[in-house]
This record gives structure tokens, sequence and C-alpha cells, in this order.
């Protein structure tokens, strides 16, 4: 039997690490072959370059793009998270071939929103979803999930959170691009048809498990 692809998808600083993480073991633990990867897949060639040449991870390397990584042409970005996702796909295709639950921490869904975001032109915004639709599913021919869940955190609370992180990329540092990405996303979910999780509730994060416990019923209907 065929595998499936389960999309961790989220706005910054929602969990989709954790919950990814916490969902692999969980669906290991029933007995269901299942195995997670992470988009991008910064030790790959691929990865690298996205992580340095691109972002300016201190870890990897600096930042390539003297206007800064925010500022580069969203068609010219998606490129190369697309790239990332086409050369490391045979190792997930291995996986999903021989009936295992492939869970995807971040996928074409986070050049949807991320990048579809920079457009601030409705009309346009949808233009270019619909190029980044075709670029990966139809030219790149990369597999469609089959789900996608979302992790909600309101722009505010992600100001909150992420100051509590070591290292955050220039898209993170702009509150402007963290508001835009959560426009994105919530229209994004609407429009495709993603599972919706609210992460905040009165104003606090709710707790690991009871996200994770949510996203499990989700996971059972397929």
């Amino acid at each position: 039997m065929k595998g499936k692809i389960i999309v961790i998808e989220g706005t910054d600083c929602s969990g989709k690490e954790t919950q990814s993480k916490l969902l692999e073991k969980r669906l290991n633990e029933k007995g269901r072959k299942c195995i997670r990867f992470s988009f991008p897949m910064y030790d790959t060639p691929t990865g690298k370059i996205v992580g340095g040449s691109y972002l300016g991870k201190p870890e990897i390397s600096p930042s390539l793009f003297e206007e800064g990584a925010v500022n580069v042409d969203p068609h010219v970005v998606c490129l190369y998270y697309a790239a990332d996702r086409k050369y490391n796909m045979p190792k997930i295709e291995k996986y999903l071939n021989e009936g295992y639950y492939v869970i995807l921490d971040r996928y074409t869904t986070s050049n949807l929103a991320h990048q579809g975001s920079k457009i601030k032109d409705d009309d346009e915004r949808f233009n270019m979803y619909q190029w980044i639709d075709k670029l990966e599913y139809w030219l790149l021919k990369l597999p469609k999930p089959d789900i996608t869940i979302f992790l909600h955190v309101p722009y505010e609370n992600t100001i909150e959170l992420r100051k509590n992180r070591e290292f955050i990329d220039e898209h993170e540092k702009s509150e402007e691009h963290l508001k835009s990405a959560e426009k994105a996303y919530v229209e994004l979910s609407e429009l495709y048809n993603w599972e919706k999780i609210e992460c905040i509730k009165d104003n606090k994060l709710r707790t690991i498990e009871d996200i994770n416990d949510e996203i499990f019923k989700m996971i059972d209907n397929i």
C-alpha cells in the first residue's frame, strides 16, 4: 500500500518541529511505519544553499544577498526552496513506496505562505499562489500531501514567543513579514481546505500535549 504524506505547517513559533517529532513518536508506538523529514534539509547540498547562501545561518555560512534575504524577489527564493524539495524527494518516495506515513515539517505550503505574503495586491498574490503550485506540483512533479495541518499562532503572540530563540533569520526579525505571512497562511488554509488548529487559547499557548492530541485525531481520519 502506498504511504501517506502528512504536512505539519504553521506560522512562526507555532511548534511545527516539536509537534511533528511527537506525532512521529506516537505513530511508531501505535505500530504504524512512520518517518519524519524537515524542509529545508540543511544537511544536504541544496539545503546548505538555502540555509547559508540565502538565509545566512551562522552555522552554515553568511548570506550572499547584500540586499537582505527578505528583500530578494520571491520568485527567485521559491526556486531555491523548490530545488531543495526536488533534490531530496527520492529518499521520501522510497519510504512512501514502502507504505510509510511520511511527516513533513514544512513543504510547498511554506513557499506559498512566506513568498506569497510578499505580494501585497490580492490578485497578484493569488497569481503567485498559482505559480508556486504549478512550479512544484506540475513542473517538478512533487507529490501532493494527503493532509496538511496548519498550526495557527497570531503574529502578536509570535513576537513574544520568538524572544526565547537564540537565532532568528531576517524574516523572523521583520514584524511586517510575520504579519503578512500570518495573513497568507490563513488565506491559504481556507483556499486549500487545510486542517486548522488554533494554538492560542485565552491569549496563552496551549500545551504541547493538548495540541498533539488534536493533531492525532486528524491523522486517525486518514
